[in-house]
Order: structure tokens, then C-alpha cells, then sequence
């Protein structure tokens, strides 16, 4: 039965060769779609997404999230390295702290259009 199905499929994609073949011409390279799974893989992590969440609001320090989100400096500082090193924030230093925020708006749209489409 399993055989049946993949010769139906095949026939389908041979009928509509150019629908398939106009397809691929947008299809991103493989390296850009490499990219795209590796950001939302770093957005599959929870204490990632409550890290964002946070820097929604404000710019803070890595001990401040820790307080807030009630984790280790140090867990919280892993997950913003890998959070920088996916340009989704960015640090600026005063004295001896450095702040985090949000590398631009496009990670809060992400964000946004996650939350709406898990709501509805």
C-alpha cells in the first residue's frame, strides 16, 4: 500500500512539472534555509524565549534577569551568548556592568507572531 501511495505522489509532481519547478526557482539556498533553522532552534528553547520576553520591556543586566527569572548568572549568561552570537540581542557596557537588549524590532515581531498564532 505504501508503494501505491509514492507512485501517486510521483505522478502528481510529474503532471504539474512547471507548478514544481517555479516552486523551486523561490525556494531560499541552502545555506540561507541552514540559517533560518538554526534561528528558530535558538528561539526552541524556553529560558531563551523568557530571556527575550524580558528584554521586551527593558534593558538589563545579566544579574537582574537572573533575580527576575530566578536562574544562576551563569545559566543566564550562556543563554545570551548564544542569544548575541544569533544577533536576536546586543550588550553595551557601563563601567564594569554590561546591559542587554533586544538587537532590533524584527526579534519582538517574531516573538509577537509566535504568541498570536499560539493564542488562537
Amino acid at each position: 500500500m505504501e508503494d501505491r501511495y509514492n507512485v501517486e505522489c510521483c505522478d502528481f509532481i510529474h503532471a504539474h512539472g512547471e507548478l514544481v519547478e517555479r516552486v523551486r526557482g523561490q525556494m531560499p539556498g541552502e545555506d540561507t534555509l541552514y540559517d533560518l533553522t538554526e534561528l528558530f532552534r535558538i528561539f526552541g528553547d524556553s529560558t531563551r524565549i523568557r530571556i527575550l520576553y524580558v528584554l521586551f520591556e527593558a534593558e538589563m543586566c545579566v544579574c537582574d534577569i537572573a533575580s527576575l527569572l530566578g536562574m544562576t548568572q551563569s545559566a543566564i549568561s550562556h543563554q545570551l551568548r548564544a542569544l548575541k552570537n544569533a544577533r536576536l540581542v546586543k550588550s553595551r557596557r557601563e563601567g564594569k556592568t554590561v546591559f542587554y537588549a533586544l538587537a532590533d524590532d524584527h526579534v519582538k515581531t517574531i516573538i509577537n507572531q509566535g504568541l498570536e498564532h499560539v493564542s488562537e
